[in-house]
């Protein structure tokens, strides 16, 4: 299966388990993409000591998963992506939507 995920949450916990599903999917054998939107490009500096965001999302990427990081919502925030993100546009994250035979949003 094709998963697209689509993370616009700044919420540690939500980002986080986002991609514990996200991981569990590609250790199923699926092909998973992840598009980083709004508050979602933040994901990378929301960690607590509960919830290490950026080792898992180190660890999803590792995996095989991609991550794809919407580069109007970084520049709003006067940021630049941390490695593990490729700055794409609103045209991938239409392709993401396209070619996923699902489509989960958090």
């Amino acid at each position: 299966m094709k998963l697209g995920m689509v993370i616009y949450s700044d919420d540690v916990e939500t980002v986080w388990n986002a991609f514990r599903l996200g991981a569990f999917a590609l250790k199923q054998g699926d092909e998973v993409s992840v598009f980083l939107l709004a508050k979602g490009v933040e994901c990378q500096g929301l960690n607590t000591p509960q919830f290490n965001v950026a080792a898992l999302m180190d660890e999803f990427a590792a995996a095989g998963g991609r991550i794809l990081a919407c580069g109007t919502c970084l520049k709003l925030r006067h940021t630049g992506d941390a490695g593990v993100c490729d700055i794409s546009t609103m045209a991938d994250l239409y392709s993401l939507v396209r070619d996923s035979d699902k489509v989960l949003t958090f």
